[in-house]
């Protein structure tokens, strides 16, 4: 009786650790305030006011000329666009972005404001070479192995 009471309590620890972590994966996708976001144009703090839908979701500039910029040539911007919505919680990551691999937790760099993992060292190595909006590119270009809208 005193094994059962035992694995009973340790089984009740697990599923409230399970639904703890469960719960904080739920909190951290929640979209991001647009104050948060940077401007896919300019790279400035964003305005709410001055937005447009882009791939499902919803992209804020820094005002509206950049909105306008962005309007007139999306593809231009549409790699930190990804990143913005990635950064936002609106893109959430679904593989390794070369791969489409089950991404590897010690992989994980920061890109931009946006928590990347990739499959292996090799793929994470890759990114790190890369720099600037090389990296932005090379990482949120084809976001079709890598990411998918958030709650899909």
């Amino acid at each position: 009786m005193k094994i059962s009471r035992k694995m009973n309590r340790t089984g009740l620890m697990l599923s409230l650790f399970a639904a703890t972590i469960c719960s904080a994966v739920i909190v951290s996708a929640a979209i991001k305030e647009p104050k948060d976001a940077k401007c896919p144009v300019s790279g400035k703090s964003c305005d709410p006011d001055a937005n447009a839908a882009f791939d499902g979701g919803k992209l804020w500039f820094c005002c509206d000329k950049c909105a306008a910029a962005f309007k007139a040539d999306s593809a231009k911007f549409a790699a930190k666009s990804h990143q913005q919505m990635v950064s936002t919680g609106q893109l959430t990551q679904k593989g390794c972005p070369f791969s489409g691999k089950p991404v590897n937790a010690a992989t994980v760099i920061d890109i931009g404001g946006a928590e990347v993992g990739f499959c292996c060292p090799a793929c994470k190595g890759k990114a790190e070479k890369a720099t600037g909006n090389e990296q932005i590119e090379l990482v949120f270009g084809d976001i079709s192995k890598g990411f998918a809208p958030a709650g899909k």
